[in-house]
């Protein structure tokens, strides 16, 4: 099916409307008595550790100024036993220890124990701000024992060719829990429970084996065509066929929804995770939990918007997903500066096709770890730093979406952080909550500075936006963007001031419309004298 047709079936037809409706009218973004604007925000970055406190200690501290800043959803990190002292999570050994036993050289995770965990969580229900479990679903790591059983090598390029035939190996796939000793789940895996794995320990060899012998289904089909069938990432891959795995999995959703407090998921690595079950799995915590407003947020990377879209309607609004395509747009966008045209930032979009499906973002931890595989090839797409705020602002202060600020791009640490970055994106996570509602009237009139303006609502005032990326001016020159707009009737004859820098302003004629002012490779957003009183 063309890009077209794709379109026709998602806006022309009544039947795919009603039977894929979007994600964020039936999801809680926050709690309910908030009435501002909501905010997620991604709580950690790759390498991120606190050199005085665990990590979830670390963000207990710092929910009161989350809270005050607007922050309605934290997306934490995996807070599962990784299968290393200082894994991530993300290499996955038990999801069902959250830092409780003595596994793996360790009780506590990366991040910290369960109590620590626990704490935080219920001190940031009480600070008005929900929890998001990132929940890694599609692969184990860190087996206890070594099994033998027959598997094939596959094309790593095209996991559908075998290279050979069908041979005896081993594979590190049991995996006990000696020391959980069946508390919350008597599960045991082995290697029944799992369609592949890339490392064959007979005979030391890396590569891709699918699983065989009886009892095995080979690739799932119901995961993304890339490489053939992309089933496999890495680690063990999770055969979610298998009866018994379900079952464990559809049993921990709830459990750690109901353990935490926490009021959604972040879905790690779905492109490789049998859709079918993922999409039972969020029914099921949904139902089981008693929360028909459950949160979820999908990462299926692809900056290529035809193959995100299928994908969207087959989750029938069961989860929101992480818009890549226009993470792409800002990268490309920082890269050719005032050679890229403002006025298709938002072109082959999520948040432009299916705004109620989009969570918008900027980066994330992955983007930074340039030596990190991912999917085959290395996430190399940092925004960089001429663009970052930019990028901030529009996601942050439009409509349409629901915006993740990356804790890089805020607190200090040793992987992105940049002084000047902070400092701003401080400013329009204010400006977000205080002014960014209403209708929105786009000004995309010139390929490096475009506008919009914010109309208010019957709480909040609103604003004007402008976003330039100029660069071919010098200092000395004191070139201004200036941008004609209109800003209601309702506010004719009044004073706007500039907001990111001090000492700007701007007089309303009385039919609404002023001349509003952008450095360039710039921001500015301007508000109503009168509403100085708030800031």
């Amino acid at each position: 099916m063309n890009f077209f047709a794709e379109l026709k079936n998602l806006f022309l037809s009544p039947f795919k409307f009603k039977s894929y409706p979007s994600a964020f009218p039936r999801m809680r973004l926050g709690p309910d008595d908030n009435l501002d604007n909501a905010l997620m925000m991604q709580f950690f970055t790759w390498d991120t550790k606190h050199s005085e406190m665990s990590w979830w200690k670390h963000f207990e501290a710092e929910i009161p100024m989350l809270a005050k800043m607007g922050v309605t959803q934290v997306w934490l990190p995996p807070p599962n036993k990784a299968s290393q002292k200082e894994g991530r999570g993300y290499d996955a050994y038990d999801l069902w220890d959250l830092g409780e036993f003595h596994q793996k050289g360790t009780v506590g995770t990366r991040w910290g124990t369960r109590e620590e965990l626990l704490l935080a969580c219920s001190f940031a229900k009480q600070h008005g701000v929900d929890i998001l479990i990132d929940a890694v679903l599609n692969h184990k790591l860190g087996a206890d024992e070594v099994e033998t059983f027959l598997a094939v090598p596959c094309n790593p390029n095209n996991r559908l060719k075998e290279e050979g035939h069908a041979r005896e190996i081993q594979g590190w796939t049991k995996f006990n829990y000696t020391a959980r000793a069946g508390k919350y789940s008597d599960f045991r895996w082995n290697q029944d429970h799992f369609t592949g794995l890339d490392w064959d320990h007979k005979t030391r060899t890396h590569g891709i084996y699918r699983i065989t012998g009886p009892g095995h289904k080979g690739w799932s089909k119901h995961v993304d065509s890339e490489l053939g069938n992309y089933d496999y990432l890495l680690g063990i891959d999770i055969d979610f066929r298998h009866p018994d795995v379900r079952e464990d999995m559809l049993n921990w959703g709830p459990w750690v929804l109901e353990t935490t407090g926490a009021s959604g998921f972040r879905l790690d690595a779905i492109k490789h995770t049998d859709q079918r079950f993922l999409l039972e799995f969020l029914k099921t915590a949904r139902s089981r939990t008693d929360m028909p407003r459950m949160f979820s947020v999908a990462e299926y990377w692809s900056g290529d918007l035809k193959r995100i879209l299928p994908w969207i309607r087959a989750f029938e609004g069961e989860t929101a997903f992480f818009d890549v395509p226009l993470h792409m747009n800002f990268y490309q966008a920082s890269r050719k500066r005032a050679r890229y045209d403002l006025r298709t930032i938002f072109n082959d979009t999520i948040v432009k096709i299916k705004p109620n499906d989009a969570v918008t973002f900027v980066d994330n931890h992955e983007l930074i770890i340039t030596t990190h595989q991912v999917e085959g090839q290395t996430l190399e797409s940092w925004v960089d730093i001429h663009f970052k705020i930019q990028a901030y602002a529009l996601i942050l202060l439009r409509p349409g979406g629901h915006p993740c600020v990356f804790y890089g791009d805020l607190y200090p640490n040793t992987e992105c952080y940049h002084e000047a970055t902070a400092r701003n994106l401080k400013l329009l996570a204010e400006a977000r909550k205080l002014w960014a509602y209403g209708l929105c009237k786009d000004y995309f009139l010139e390929p490096n500075c475009i506008g919009f303006v914010r109309t208010g609502d019957a709480r909040h005032q609103g604003c004007v936006v402008l976003v330039s990326n100029r660069t071919d001016v010098r200092s000395s020159d004191n070139f201004v963007h200036s941008l004609r707009m209109n800003v209601g009737p309702e506010n004719a004859g009044s004073a706007y001031r500039s907001y990111m820098t001090q000492g700007g302003r701007v007089e309303v004629d009385k039919d609404g419309w002023g001349i509003f002012t952008c450095f360039p490779e710039a921001v500015q957003v301007w508000v109503r004298e009168a509403d100085d009183q708030v800031v």
